[in-house]
């Protein structure tokens, strides 16, 4: 089974994630995609995040209606901050008849060598790249693949701003993720 890993914050889950999933899903030999909640990334700060189980229930409401989706709280029940190296470890040990791959933005592969043992993860596994950003990228060893992914000008950073300021997000988010955000009052 061919598992692609979409690691994330997913502050929230917004479509712009849905979409890159759904591309890759389409255009890879992937039998699944696990969205991979990160309780607290090392290069993100702790007061911007909703707490993890806030966050979960929209990630899981988000990707409910696809059957290849699945949703990992592996991260949770490793030490903080999350390390990629370690939970590509903890899955491989976890699951060892499963062949992961990781779905990833130009921008972190851009910046992979802030990553702990990144080395490692270019040597080991096939990565999936998105556009984000205007980034150019130098060329890359053939398992680090740059896809056509549709470019995405959404951020969650952006949505949580709007829901701060009273903007509309309808659009940006699943409708079901909209409803919990209304709701529960999240991010006021």
């Amino acid at each position: 089974m061919n598992v692609a890993l979409f690691f994330g914050s997913f502050n929230p889950l917004h479509n712009g994630h849905l979409s890159i999933a759904n591309y890759m899903y389409n255009h890879f030999s992937l039998d699944e995609i696990w969205f991979v909640l990160s309780p607290l990334n090392p290069l993100k700060k702790e007061n911007d995040l909703l707490p993890e189980h806030q966050r979960l229930k929209l990630l899981e409401a988000g990707i409910q209606s696809y059957s290849f989706f699945k949703v990992s709280t592996m991260e949770f029940e490793l030490p903080k901050p999350s390390y990629t190296y370690y939970s590509l470890r903890e899955f491989v040990k976890r699951h060892p008849d499963i062949s992961f791959s990781i779905i990833m933005g130009n921008d972190a592969m851009f910046n992979i060598e802030q990553w702990k043992n990144y080395h490692e993860i270019i040597a080991n596994y096939t990565i999936y790249l998105y556009p984000r950003q205007n980034i150019i990228l130098p060329p890359l060893p053939e398992n680090i693949i740059s896809t056509d992914a549709p470019l995405q000008n959404i951020s969650s950073t952006e949505i949580r701003r709007k829901i701060k300021h009273n903007e509309p997000v309808k659009d940006l988010v699943p409708t079901t993720v909209f409803e919990i955000l209304v709701k529960e009052k999240y991010y006021l």
